[in-house]
């Protein structure tokens, strides 16, 4: 019975981490998956691997409450790790990348191939 919470927990917990992107409830959802793994763990006898998923809760919340601030200021909804990694700062991010000219380049510092 142990193993099978344990299973179902960490499948739980990865699903919502693939979800993530998606909405900053499945970040939150994320820390309860790594609060049951915790649990699991110590159940189970792995205190090691108890106290690794319980700091992945912990960070998980943070960043839910990051997320959440965003949502509420009128950022994006959707959980953003390039604001997550900066501290909530916005820097310059790529979303589109103009397409090559069709003009060739004939600097003559450019040899033709």
């Amino acid at each position: 019975m142990l193993t099978a919470f344990g299973a179902t927990a960490v499948t739980f917990m990865m699903v919502m981490y693939a979800l993530e992107h998606r909405h900053s409830g499945f970040v939150i959802a994320f820390a309860c998956g790594c609060a049951l793994s915790s649990a699991y763990g110590f159940l189970a006898g792995t205190w090691p691997f108890g106290v690794v998923e319980a700091i992945w809760a912990l960070i998980a919340v943070n960043r839910y409450r990051a997320a959440r601030r965003r949502e509420q200021a009128g950022g994006r909804a959707r959980y953003d790790a390039t604001t997550e990694n900066t501290g909530g700062s916005r820097v310059a991010a790529v979303d589109h990348v103009a397409p090559a000219s069709p003009v060739q380049n004939t600097s003559p510092d450019v040899a033709p191939k």
